[in-house]
């Protein structure tokens, strides 16, 4: 269904992509340094062949969040590419000052110099955020986005609270964990799987930067289509809102529900996840 690709670099976005010598194996992904043009330089894992999917990790978390989704995606047959966020791995650039528009950027930069096709986007919790984002400034670079366990528009107060509570490193692993047990993880799921894997300065800096960008600048997500893929029990996405997005854009829109899972729901439920992505995947091509 994508009607055009760009076939030349464009000012912001220049880059040049320096890649390591590792095979190109399901299991072992390689790693690309792409520079790009708003000073940011950004390290993408990328493993697999076939349609390209780029995965975009929560809040504060790093593309090893995926490391299991991207095995099985590379298995079902797709090319995988993991950005890591700004001040995660070899990936650097301004954290401060900074809008989703620029993570946006980030993101078409990456799809320019490895994806080298237009793709889907995958955007978990606040990664759907930059991949709607990504969709409305680059739309010639994007196919579809899939929104993975994405907020209402308006949820619930207090639950950012335990969001900052998460990544707080300070506070003592029980503390921390009660939270992430609350806020990402459904009843009977073992939460500890997220104690590890928080980037404090990432966190605070991505909050800064969804808080200095109009939420009507990316909420639609362009014009392509989208897969609202939500969890049952995720609190970020209370069932009255369950098609909201659906409400305000029509057709283009499907909603899958998956059973059993919160707001982490990639760790809970990470075959689901894959299986309900790859099937809608194929109704674009």
């Amino acid at each position: 269904m994508m009607k055009q690709w760009l076939t030349g670099l464009t000012g912001l976005t220049m880059a040049c992509a320096v890649v390591a010598a590792t095979p190109a194996l399901a299991d072992v992904p390689k790693r690309v340094n792409v520079l790009v043009g708003n000073g940011a330089s950004i390290e993408v894992l990328e493993q697999g062949q076939g349609p390209a999917l780029v995965l975009l990790p929560s809040r504060g978390r790093g593309a090893q969040d995926f490391d299991e989704l991207a095995a099985r995606f590379a298995k079902a047959g797709y090319r995988v590419l993991r950005p890591q966020p700004r001040g995660i791995g070899g990936s650097t650039g301004p954290m401060s000052g900074i809008t989703l528009h620029d993570l946006a950027d980030d993101q078409a930069a990456v799809i320019r110099n490895v994806a080298r096709e237009p793709v889907v986007m995958v955007g978990h919790a606040f990664g759907n955020w930059v991949a709607r984002a990504t969709g409305v400034d680059h739309p010639e670079l994007v196919r579809g986005v899939v929104i993975v366990a994405a907020a209402a528009k308006q949820y619930p107060k207090g639950l950012s609270e335990h969001v900052d509570r998460s990544a707080e490193l300070s506070l003592p692993d029980a503390e921390r964990l009660a939270s992430i047990q609350y806020a990402f993880f459904a009843p009977g799921n073992d939460a500890r799987v997220w104690l590890n894997g928080w980037y404090p300065d990432v966190s605070e800096s991505q909050r800064l930067a969804g808080k200095a960008t109009r939420q009507s600048d990316w909420w639609s997500g362009g014009a392509k289509p989208l897969l609202d893929l939500q969890a049952e029990l995720d609190l970020f996405k209370p069932p009255a809102t369950r098609n909201e997005i659906r409400d305000e854009f029509g057709e283009r829109v499907s909603v899958v529900v998956i059973a059993g899972a919160g707001h982490a729901l990639v760790p809970e439920k990470p075959q689901e996840v894959v299986d309900a992505i790859t099937q809608w995947e194929r109704t674009l091509r």
